[in-house]
């Protein structure tokens, strides 16, 4: 009787990890950036990194922990279907982000695949990167100090192809001088100012913004970082304002950052009145939350973070709708460390050709980049990224590098 070779192979057929199980999950800050270590009963280990603005995070990261023991890593989806809705926007959307990386990079690992095989495959070898991070200190508040801090960073070695800068309710040493807007500045970072511009204001923030464009011209595209915290009229002043310099997007100008909600139709009334496009998205959690951004096409571009929307796989999800909907994509990322950095490489790597640029995050302090293992020494090359193709997120933590930077109490954490 003549047997079916298939049937051969799947009597036959053991996989190299049949059952793989967590061990472990821990958390410890380095520098000022939460790192997740997730281990398992095979001996590897998976690393996640939340945002450096989040050094207290490590409780949050932690709650998850006995939801998770004993699970199959690799099956990324079922471990995330457990935690992903005890999640919600900043913080707990963070530290289930930053889970789902260390799943992804477990996979990867157990596979001898990068990420990106795992999501599809790469369609592209090299991702393009913009310069949110890589800055100087600002020498004064004049339009004329703008446009010199503009040159040094169109200067970088890097050689970045669109550069994002702070303006109006996003960056504080605008806004605290005198005359800007209707209301009682809030100090301190995460404070929530908003209100009506003055006319002083709009017009001043518009002649600093001209003044790094005059630097750039043509050959480096300008995004503008806004808010939040304008109000309607004052963002459709400025979005119509700015439609002769072909600035490249003008972000969360609206709702952002520390705003838990989206309010897609006052984004979709601002979209429709300018030709200058419209950014938001990096302070939402999970694709549900995108759907009413997304249908009612109420923005042109959309900037998902790996480290807030729910991780790697859901922020594909995000850009493969998106995509559909003819909305670009830039996701965010400037303090996501090193490991959002391997993290966002290997999900842009399989993102459609709706993906503009992701923001690169830096390692901060410097030491960071003496303690992970697998980054080349040039990481940007002209605006470029090459893809790696080491397996899993293609970086680790050299645990005796990093040791002497641990916190008091966190000894333990690479055994």
């Amino acid at each position: 009787m003549r047997q079916n070779p298939s049937r051969i192979l799947l009597l036959t057929y053991k996989p190299e990890h049949p059952r793989m199980k967590i061990t472990d999950l821990k958390c410890t800050i380095l520098g000022n950036n939460p790192v997740i270590r997730i281990t398992t009963d095979e001996g590897i280990c998976g690393w996640g990194e939340a945002e450096s603005s989040k050094s207290y995070l490590k409780p949050h990261v932690l709650f998850y922990r006995d939801l998770i023991l004993g699970e199959d890593p690799t099956n990324v989806e079922r471990v995330m279907l457990k935690i992903r809705r005890m999640g919600a926007f900043k913080p707990w959307g963070s530290a289930v982000s930053a889970i789902e990386m260390a799943l992804w990079d477990i996979a990867g690992k157990a596979a001898g695949v990068p990420v990106y095989k795992l999501l599809g495959g790469k369609i592209r070898d090299t991702v393009l990167t913009y310069n949110g991070s890589v800055r100087f200190p600002m020498d004064g508040q004049t339009p004329e100090d703008y446009a010199e801090n503009m040159a040094k960073m169109k200067a970088c070695k890097e050689g970045f192809t669109i550069i994002k800068q702070a303006v109006g309710f996003h960056n504080m040493g605008m806004m605290e001088l005198p005359n800007m807007f209707y209301g009682e500045v809030q100090s301190g970072r995460r404070a929530a100012n908003r209100g009506l511009m003055t006319e002083h204001g709009l017009n001043y923030v518009l002649d600093c913004v001209i003044a790094m464009k005059e630097v750039l011209g043509d050959e480096v595209g300008l995004a503008l970082d806004c808010g939040p915290g304008w109000t309607l009229p004052d963002a459709t002043r400025f979005a119509r304002a700015l439609e002769p310099y072909n600035i490249m997007w003008i972000e969360d100008i609206l709702t952002g950052d520390y705003t838990p909600y989206v309010q897609a139709d006052l984004y979709r009334d601002l979209t429709m009145s300018t030709s200058t496009p419209v950014h938001t998205g990096e302070q939402i959690y999970l694709r549900q939350n995108f759907t009413e951004l997304i249908e009612k096409q109420a923005v042109n571009i959309v900037g998902p973070d790996p480290a807030d929307i729910g991780g790697i796989a859901e922020l594909k999800w995000v850009a493969e709708y998106a995509d559909l909907h003819g909305i670009l994509m830039a996701p965010h990322g400037t303090f996501d460390g090193l490991i959002g950095l391997a993290a966002l490489v290997q999900v842009s790597a399989a993102m459609p050709q709706n993906l503009i640029a992701f923001e690169y995050p830096i390692g901060d302090p410097a030491w960071w980049y003496d303690i992970v293992d697998g980054l080349p020494d040039d990481i940007v090359k002209n605006g470029q990224i090459e893809v790696w193709d080491r397996p899993g997120l293609g970086v680790d933590i050299i645990p005796e590098a990093a040791k002497p930077y641990l916190p008091e109490g966190d000894e333990d954490f690479f055994d």
